[in-house]
């Protein structure tokens, strides 16, 4: 009988959708290509690539994405600017920080302490939705280091709406348990087809990947640990400090950060530029990467 209940159990979670993880050595001849590099930062093994020549881009992600997230922006600005792009703590194949570190200032001195191991300088920074709050995070942090800042559908302001549903289910005691068990694929393709403008253009290749990603070792649980924990020492209150060039994209079609929120950061940025496009969604840098990147190649232009 218990044979039974067990092969019952079995074939119940694998209709829902469990995964076990997925070691990164497994991920790495997929995910990690000739550019690929990795450097020991805060006890982890940092997953990033530079590419191109020129003055330095240092490129965020948004959460459960990775630096695959900017291959599109890499092909249009390499020829002109050296790309840095990298996978955060708890994403991609860096994995999880042993210290449980992912607020916004936690991370944003996680960026610092990278970029300083790697010499960078000073450099141009962009990020897309948390991606974007841990740059203009670092930018009041450490603006003598920040030439320009973009912010693409950033996160960050107070928030006027609930979190997106995925990101509710994890205040739910009993399914933070079992998120970090039950992945299906089927939510991971409805996921990036709500940040899509046109979810046309989700392939299976893309969801496959994302899936991978969210699936390697340690990723799911501190994804849990990311979205129960406030972000008590947000600096929204300190953004009028950023006195650096910067441009702000943002998706007509947002529905996860709406597109409200694109003229808050503008007024609060003195002299910053905005930039909305009416048919694109929350990663208009993935869904439309040779018009936004363009875009972002004549702002670091003049």
């Amino acid at each position: 009988m218990c044979r039974i209940a067990m092969v019952v159990l079995c074939l119940a979670l694998s209709a829902c959708g469990f995964y076990k993880d997925i070691p990164v050595s497994n991920l790495l001849p997929l995910y990690a290509n000739s550019e690929s590099e990795f450097i020991e930062v805060d006890g982890m093994d940092v997953h990033y690539r530079i590419q191109g020549k020129g003055p330095t881009l240092v490129l965020l992600h948004g959460s459960s994405a990775s630096l695959h997230t900017w291959e599109g922006w890499v092909e249009t600005l390499q020829d002109s600017y050296t790309v840095v792009t990298l996978d955060l703590p708890a994403h991609g194949l860096t994995g999880p920080d042993p210290k449980h570190r992912y607020g916004s200032i936690d991370s944003a001195e996680f960026v610092h302490r990278f970029v300083e191991k790697l010499e960078l300088g000073g450099f141009a920074l962009a990020g897309n939705s948390r991606g974007g709050s841990i740059a203009w995070h670092y930018a009041i942090l450490h603006p003598e280091n920040v030439n320009a800042l973009i912010l693409i559908n950033a996160s960050g302001l107070p928030s006027e709406e609930p979190l997106p549903a995925v990101f509710r289910l994890y205040q739910i005691p009993v399914l933070e348990k079992l998120l970090s068990v039950l992945t299906p694929k089927w939510l991971v393709r409805k996921n990036i087809e709500a940040v899509y403008g046109d979810p046309q253009l989700v392939s299976d290749a893309m969801v496959q990947q994302y899936h991978d990603i969210i699936l390697r070792a340690g990723n799911r649980t501190a994804t849990a640990k990311r979205f129960t924990r406030n972000d008590k020492q947000n600096l929204h209150a300190r953004i009028a400090e950023i006195k650096v060039p910067s441009l702000i994209l943002w998706g007509g079609r947002d529905s996860w950060i709406l597109p409200k929120y694109a003229p808050r950061f503008n007024q609060l940025i003195k002299g910053s530029k905005l930039v909305i496009y009416p048919e694109l969604g929350h990663v208009p840098m993935e869904e439309a990467p040779t018009k936004t990147a363009l875009e972002v190649k004549r702002f670091l232009a003049r």
